[in-house]
């Protein structure tokens, strides 16, 4: 019998949508129990979230003040306690994820499953390797816990329409001292959040400088996109780290997906693979880019974006 634990990703009293998506891999597995566990100082408001995700079984709640911050050493030790009851713990391959997933499963002795892209058996499923340029099928040892990180990129979010239960759980475990939270620098944006927006803009190398960004800025605030950025574009010091989209950087899968002047480096591609609709702009007609772009305009950025936007 399957028993599916999915690790529940927060900030400030809001649940991540990779949560659903990574519970939109659980159903995949077919297991009898799907439970979502939300590890807080006050996790009431993530768990009545979280119990509305379709497939749900069971919302667990662990509340201690050491909860108060997503710190991996922190709540790994919870979460192998919790995970003896459990066939599978899955996590979504995010920061939050690939941080806290490696230490649950070395707790529990066990190898790690990354970047799940299907489900083919209850152990067994693809991911991809080589920068995404291969996929491989890997199967998990049948008398161990699968721990899991799920690609988010290639599942939808279950809905938000179910109604499961919320239970608060006590787990007596000793905690490590050693890790602290000092604070939490992040970017703020009213632009959508790059990694759940619908439609992303980035810019690449060929935007030319910082200053010069702001024509993607202006472009994508104008059809409501999130904006990303290519590797050199965050090497030359353009944007900040954080707007990254790549093997590096943010796996994203957009409905809509506009590559301006980003010539297509694999690294890059890896990012987008599962976007919808790609579009790409760049002055240079043999850009890798345009192998995989749905629509393709060779020409100026600087000339072609005003244009669009005046027809817009």
């Amino acid at each position: 019998m399957s028993k599916v634990l999915v690790i529940a990703e927060h900030l400030d009293g809001k649940l991540n949508a990779s949560t659903a998506r990574a519970v939109s891999a659980a159903v995949a597995v077919k297991p009898e129990v799907i439970d979502v566990v939300v590890l807080s100082d006050a996790p009431e408001v993530v768990a009545a979230e979280a119990a509305k995700i379709v497939g749900v079984s069971k919302v667990l709640t662990v509340a201690r003040v050491e909860n108060a911050h997503a710190l991996a050493a922190i709540l790994a030790p919870q979460i192998a306690k919790l995970a003896a009851g459990y066939t599978h713990v899955f996590a979504p391959s995010t920061t939050f994820g690939k941080d806290v997933a490696p230490r649950v499963a070395a707790l529990l002795g066990v190898s790690q499953v990354s970047d799940v892209m299907s489900v083919e058996a209850a152990r067994r499923f693809t991911r991809p390797i080589y920068a995404g340029n291969a996929i491989v099928t890997v199967e998990a040892d049948a008398s161990s816990v699968v721990v899991a990180t799920i690609r988010t990129a290639s599942w939808p979010a279950a809905a938000s329409t179910g109604a499961a239960a919320v239970e608060a759980v006590a787990i007596d475990v000793a905690l490590p001292t050693h890790t602290r939270f000092v604070g939490l620098q992040q970017g703020k944006s009213d632009r959508p959040d790059l990694q759940s927006a619908s439609k992303v803009v980035s810019g690449g190398r060929g935007v030319g400088s910082k200053e010069n960004f702001e024509i993607i800025y202006k472009f994508a605030d104008r059809i409501g996109a999130a904006v990303g950025a290519s590797r050199a574009a965050v090497d030359a010091g353009y944007v900040p780290n954080e707007m990254q989209v790549g093997q590096t950087g943010k796996i994203i899968a957009p409905e809509l997906y506009m590559a301006i002047g980003i010539s297509g480096a694999i690294q890059h591609l890896t990012g987008i693979k599962d976007a919808g609709t790609i579009v790409a702009i760049n002055k240079d007609a043999e850009a890798p880019i345009f192998e995989v772009a749905d629509l393709g305009l060779v020409g100026d950025l600087f000339k072609i974006l005003p244009e669009l936007e005046q027809a817009l």
